[in-house]
């Protein structure tokens, strides 16, 4: 049951993924396209962390909160980053004030140079795992 659990999860997490590619593929973006990518990237994040819990349950780990899934996935090599998923875990504050542009300005350009790529990391590495 547990190892249906987290390919369910991470079922979710493709879909969400491709929605936020589709958003960095697009280019350049309006400010209601800007606000529509940080909340994609935001569930993005969610389903990432929790797909990585799940996983972890799956393997034996005990996992609680997210700091401690991204720091075990972290151990177990199922990310290499782990410091910009930290950074993503404390940025998502940042990001719930979207409607100042100054904000969504620099969410937009952490999650194009830097976010994106470690989501990117863990749906290949999972992906692989199915």
């Amino acid at each position: 049951m547990e190892d249906i659990r987290w390919k369910q999860r991470f079922d979710n997490y493709r879909k969400a993924f491709l929605q936020l590619t589709e958003f960095i593929e697009k280019g350049s973006l309006n400010k209601f396209e800007v606000q529509g990518l940080i909340q994609c990237f935001e569930y993005t994040f969610e389903l990432g962390w929790k797909t990585v819990k799940d996983y972890l349950e799956q393997e034996g780990f005990d996992v609680k909160t997210p700091r401690s899934a991204i720091q075990t996935a972290f151990q177990v090599q199922l990310i290499s980053d782990g410091h910009t998923w930290i950074d993503m875990l404390e940025k998502r504050n940042l990001m719930a004030h979207t409607y100042n542009e100054k904000y969504a300005e620099q969410a937009e350009q952490l999650i194009r140079k830097k976010y994106y790529f470690v989501l990117k990391e863990l749906y290949s590495k999972l992906e692989a795992e199915q």
